[in-house]
């Protein structure tokens, strides 16, 4: 039996989607944050650095995209979908803007970016159809974490590369806010084994593409 049209769209939609973001078709509706941010000298060590953290940062936008995308294709609510592809929408602006500083740091993306994407939109897919409020609950704790991930990115990352700091001070921002207006839909709290495990999933995920 043949699913319904609207039901089909959506994933065709999903998966357009999905080619766009892996082919690295993502533009930013917003200023790019360091435009105006002088280059400064970096010696190689500094460079590499400032490429992987970067490099990390990619692949969380990717993820994010994938996220996003998945729980808006499960939620039966309007609105909530309408949350979603806003939310995936900001997130693209961070994914065209960690991009274009890998491109400015003679730095390349994961080499593993598809399979970052496939298991980030199946995790989508079960927070989704396990219900809205536990859908929102599960951004909320991966905003959380993301946030103090940004700021240990801020820590590290060299003082005198402004450039990436801008980029990663702004999406930081955005992190924050997404979270609260997760919260303040009806987010229900994730039990601690489900966050424990998405804070593993998170360190394996930004160990190997601090290198791959």
């Amino acid at each position: 039996m043949n699913a319904p049209l609207n039901a089909v769209d959506s994933w065709l939609s999903a998966a357009d989607h999905a080619l766009r973001t892996l082919s690295n078709a993502s533009v930013s509706s917003r200023p790019y944050p360091a435009v105006d941010v002088p280059p400064a000298p970096m010696d190689d060590d500094e460079r590499r650095l400032s490429g992987a953290l970067m490099r990390v940062n990619h692949v969380g936008e990717i993820c994010a995209q994938a996220l996003y995308h998945a729980q808006a294709l499960t939620t039966h609510d309007p609105s909530l979908r309408a949350h979603f592809i806003d939310a995936a929408r900001e997130e693209g602006d961070h994914l065209a803007w960690t991009r274009r500083r890998l491109d400015e740091l003679a730095d390349r993306p994961s080499l593993l970016t598809p399979l970052w994407y496939a298991g980030a939109f199946c995790i989508g897919l079960a927070a989704g159809r396990a219900s809205d409020r536990t859908s929102l609950g599960f951004v909320v704790e991966t905003e959380r974490q993301v946030e103090q991930h940004l700021d240990g990115h801020l820590l590290r990352l060299p003082a005198q590369d402004a450039a990436s700091r801008a980029v990663v001070a702004q999406m930081k921002t955005d992190e924050a806010r997404h979270a609260e207006q997760a919260q303040h839909a009806g987010a229900k709290e994730l039990p601690l084994p489900a966050r424990l495990v998405m804070r593993a999933a998170a360190k394996f995920m930004t160990t190997v593409a601090h290198r791959v």
